[in-house]
């Protein structure tokens, strides 16, 4: 997601953020419930700890304030898995003491992330606030990886599934996340209004964002072949098998 500087300046018009943030916290409460039950009815006891601070739905389609949840109803949570199988890579680091995370510090040689900087959104920091965030909501793609470690706050990233349709990403101190070039995607804060994320890069930070319609671009095409067109052929491999089990069994 392109950032740009940011400068300090006062905040000219926050609407209903006492409001909407009230709304959030009893949807984020109300999102660990839920998970938690649908873990314990599919009989999972195993704990992944990223789900702490990394979690994912599909969304559904209101006009409403983009800050808040926009969760379907029922609610469809999605599987950190399945988000690996669309591309999107999550980690869960130690937002407190990045500079000594080894963790932090494997990732960056492993995948030669040579350049780090932080951008802070809030309204505090960020000139016409309102009409700002709503240009980081613009669907986009970048021709490179897009990497972000939160570090404080949180915050949304929405990513298109192999159906093109919007999963909706939450990403809260110590998660972090990779989106791979080529991949449709917005960014947008919640309704706390603040988020400050190290940004990772290979080499320069050179990061520009292309606006949906861009499916001629190569990263676009590599997109498409290495997860979007490989995971509906597993999907059309599953459901297959499982006719075939059926058909064996009542034969």
């Amino acid at each position: 997601m392109y950032l740009p500087d940011l400068v300090v300046a006062p905040l000219l018009e926050v609407d209903n953020v006492v409001h909407a943030t009230t709304r959030i916290y009893e949807s984020q409460e109300q999102n660990l419930v839920q998970l938690k039950s649908s873990k314990m009815q599919m009989g999972s006891t195993e704990k992944d700890d990223r789900e702490e601070v990394l979690q994912a739905w599909y969304m559904d389609d209101s006009d409403e304030d983009q800050r808040l949840p926009h969760h379907r109803n029922p609610m469809e949570f999605v599987s950190l898995e399945k988000l690996a199988g669309i591309g999107v890579l999550s980690w869960r680091l130690d937002a407190d003491n990045y500079e000594t995370d080894d963790d932090l510090k494997k990732i960056r040689e492993s995948r030669g992330y040579s350049y780090t900087d932080f951008r802070e959104v809030c309204p505090e920091n960020l000139p016409n606030y309102e009409k700002t965030i709503k240009t980081f909501f613009r669907e986009h793609l970048h021709i490179d990886e897009e990497i972000r470690f939160c570090v404080a706050g949180s915050c949304y990233y929405d990513v298109r599934d192999i159906n093109d349709c919007w999963i909706r990403v939450m990403v809260k101190k110590g998660g972090m996340i990779i989106l791979p070039a080529g991949m449709y995607h917005r960014f947008t804060l919640d309704a706390n209004n603040h988020v400050k994320v190290m940004r990772l890069f290979v080499g320069d930070p050179i990061w520009t964002p292309y606006s949906r319609p861009h499916d001629h671009l190569p990263a676009r095409k590599e997109y498409l072949e290495s997860f979007v067109h490989k995971a509906a052929e597993n999907t059309l491999e599953e459901k297959n098998c499982s006719v075939t089990g059926k058909a064996s069994r009542e034969g």
